[in-house]
């Protein structure tokens, strides 16, 4: 379980970082408008995406004394690394310039970043065919993961108040941190991963693979919830510190350690969501959770701003209005982050009902194939988010003289942004819930794919 959760921290750390702050630094550090950062984004997701079948039906063919997976994890772990450190960097030149170096990093860093990623994820099928134990592995997952994007906003927030420096330690820290996570991972899984179940290796041409994948019934709803729960998380990810700066008007001194809180709620939600969906029933901590995501995010889209050039003192005191109104903010950011944790457990806990229910068992593939659809769905979001914003007039640091002017917003930028913090994750949400419905309710791993 230890060297389970340690697996994906490498990967959520480059996770965690990327949502939170890579939109920001595009936008401010690097400079580039608001339409190219969401192209960016979108780039980043799609190639991403794109790589995952392949290295899925790479991985279920790769046969070594280690099992199948592992080998990757290995070989990637110090691209990742590296590449994770570089996208922190502002080449010079012009927009053109950096945007080319942007998309040849992002290719290295998304390839390393899948070749860790999905032989790892892969494994909780594999090592057990256990429901519970599969749920816990799950849980220990991405406990591991948010634990290791806690500890990169921590740096994040501890370095960013340098400016472009901040942001070029920061990846160095955190580069080394997900290569030698990961490392260790690979040592401590060894002997497990040696006798877990093994793909059986048969070819399958691709147009096999979609069919296999369409005719699962049960593997397209899992996606389907997974899509739309991923969809509303990375939305919100992605405009949260612009939210919190230039809406909620959240001095700069304070908001890069707000994500914190976040990240801290969903761990605390995934050992109450992995303990209650094995009392209770996945399907069950699904609908409690998201409910309590979709009320969070319809409320955080219309909470007050504070008063701009505020003391600390003002902020973190009970006894004035705005210390009162800076309270409630932390407070609903507390509540989305315990909601939306389900988002991380749940499907995944439920991707191996689906594979089961095949006869072969490609845990590589129906893996590949999941990451690979809601990969796709994340990049259109941030594209979107690009454009909503540059359709509603979002001012990027290059377009500001000085910088700080960025701050004062037009007031449909402002509106938009509260529709992406809010509105548009709890109609995603809700709708992932009502695909639930006809899920049955008792929890088993023998379940016919088609039922």
């Amino acid at each position: 379980m230890a060297s389970f959760g340690l697996g994906d921290a490498g990967t959520g750390l480059a996770a965690t970082q990327l949502g939170f702050y890579l939109f920001p630094f595009f936008t401010g550090t690097a400079g580039l408008p608001a339409f190219i950062a969401g192209s960016l984004l979108m780039v980043i997701k799609v190639w991403d995406a794109l790589n995952d079948p392949l290295i899925g039906w790479m991985s279920d063919h790769t046969q070594t004394r280690w099992g199948p997976r592992l080998p990757w994890m290995v070989f990637a772990s110090l691209p990742l690394g590296i590449a994770l450190a570089g996208m922190w960097w502002v080449p010079p030149g012009g927009i053109t310039q950096k945007t080319i170096y942007y998309i040849f990093m992002a290719i290295i860093l998304m390839t390393a970043y899948t070749a860790v990623n999905l032989p790892y994820a892969a494994l909780s099928t594999e090592l057990t065919e256990d429901t519970a134990i599969r749920t816990r592995l799950n849980a220990a997952r991405f406990t591991g993961s948010i634990l290791a994007g806690f500890t990169g906003l921590v740096v994040a927030a501890k370095l960013l108040s340098s400016g472009e420096s901040g942001f070029i330690s920061m990846g160095k820290v955190t580069g080394s941190i997900a290569t030698i996570a990961t490392l260790i991972s690979c040592w401590g899984l060894a002997p497990f991963a040696k006798r877990a179940r093994k793909p059986t290796g048969s070819a399958e041409p691709f147009q096999l693979q979609v069919k296999r994948v369409l005719q699962n019934q049960r593997f397209l709803k899992v996606i389907t919830l997974y899509l739309l729960l991923w969809c509303g998380l990375q939305l919100m990810q992605t405009v949260s510190l612009i939210y919190l700066e230039q809406v909620m008007l959240v001095p700069v001194t304070f908001s890069k350690w707000i994500p914190i809180p976040f990240q801290l709620s969903a761990l605390i939600g995934l050992q109450v969501w992995s303990l209650y969906s094995n009392k209770y029933g996945r399907i069950s901590a699904l609908y409690l959770g998201g409910g309590i995501w979709v009320i969070a995010c319809l409320i955080a889209m219309i909470l007050p701003p504070l008063t701009p050039g505020l003391e600390i003192n003002s902020l973190l005191s009970l006894e004035s209005l705005e210390g009162i109104k800076f309270l409630l903010l932390i407070t609903i950011i507390l509540i989305v982050g315990f909601g939306a944790s389900t988002a991380y457990l749940i499907p995944w806990s439920l991707l191996p009902d689906a594979i089961d229910a095949d006869p072969e068992k490609p845990a590589g593939i129906y893996t590949a194939w999941m990451v690979f659809i809601q990969k796709i769905g994340i990049g259109l979001s941030v594209q979107l988010l690009g454009l909503l914003l540059s359709f509603a007039g979002y001012k990027s640091i290059n377009q500001c003289n000085p910088s700080f002017s960025c701050l004062n917003q037009p007031t449909t930028a402002q509106i938009t942004i509260r529709i992406c913090m809010g509105l548009i994750p709890a109609v995603l949400v809700a709708i992932g819930l009502l695909v639930m419905r006809r899920w049955p309710k008792k929890d088993t791993h023998l379940l016919n794919a088609n039922s």
